[in-house]
């Protein structure tokens, strides 16, 4: 039977993308909603070990919400993970307020206030759940993540490129996500406001060149352009690097 209660699904994000005293705030505002709250520690963690719990919820529920960072890293990580709840919205933390988020839940998704079932679910990890998210529709499958990637993350075969291994990310380490030319890549977890963290891409046009002026302010452009993906590339190449050093540290601390 389907419930007629809105269902709520509140990512208290473990990694400090938002402030604690913001998360507080939401669930204080989140229990006092007539709906049915779930507080998941976290949405990336049970992206990965949840599976069953998620798409149970998404058959319980008509109407899903879920407070969590941008929309397209959450539908992306769902659809990597394999998991179908069916239609949902999402509120976005990182650009809304608590109480701003509250105003949504009311005005623009009608959730009466009232007293909430609020349940808290803790994931089964015991690891930190940063890992790649792959936007299918921007991704050209070029691999470049796939072969700056020292890790295993990805495999990346006949121009296909997957998501194999995310545990094997290294923690803070968005550096294939840099290189990618399409902006596919992303980390929800990254404190970054950016496309990297899944905010949408800006779309860009360089101007048609008519003229030598005009032709002038183009190769202007394009040369700032490269200076610019220089700088990603070696930003990206120390994070690697770093990544690969803490490795190599953990190894010989065990050994």
């Amino acid at each position: 039977m389907i419930s007629e209660k809105p269902c709520i699904l509140f990512c208290n994000c473990g990694s400090g993308v938002i402030n604690n005293g913001t998360l507080l705030d939401l669930s204080n505002n989140l229990k006092q909603v007539n709906a049915d709250v779930f507080e998941l520690r976290d949405l990336c963690a049970m992206s990965l070990k949840g599976k069953e719990f998620l798409e149970d919820l998404g058959k319980k529920y008509e109407n899903k919400i879920i407070i969590a960072c941008y929309p397209r890293a959450v539908k992306n990580m769902l659809r990597q993970g394999g998991i179908d709840i069916g239609e949902f919205e999402v509120l976005n933390f990182k650009e809304l307020t608590s109480d701003q988020i509250l105003s949504k839940l009311s005005s623009d998704l009608h959730v009466e206030q009232g007293s909430a079932n609020y349940q808290a679910k803790e994931s089964e990890l015991d690891v930190p759940a940063w890992f790649p998210v792959i936007d299918e529709s921007r991704c050209t499958h070029c691999g470049k993540c796939a072969r700056f990637c020292l890790f295993g993350v990805y495999s990346f075969n006949n121009k296909t490129l997957k998501v194999v291994n995310p545990l094997a990310c290294k923690n803070l380490c968005p550096a294939c996500g840099r290189t990618c030319p399409g902006s596919a890549i992303m980390f929800p977890r990254l404190a970054e406001k950016s496309t990297l963290a899944g905010a949408e891409p800006g779309l860009k046009i360089a101007p048609q060149a008519q003229g030598s002026l005009l032709m002038q302010l183009n190769n202007r452009n394009l040369n700032r352009k490269s200076i610019f993906n220089q700088e990603i590339i070696r930003q990206a190449e120390n994070e690697r690097n770093k990544a690969l050093e803490e490795l190599k540290l953990n190894q010989k601390n065990k050994n």
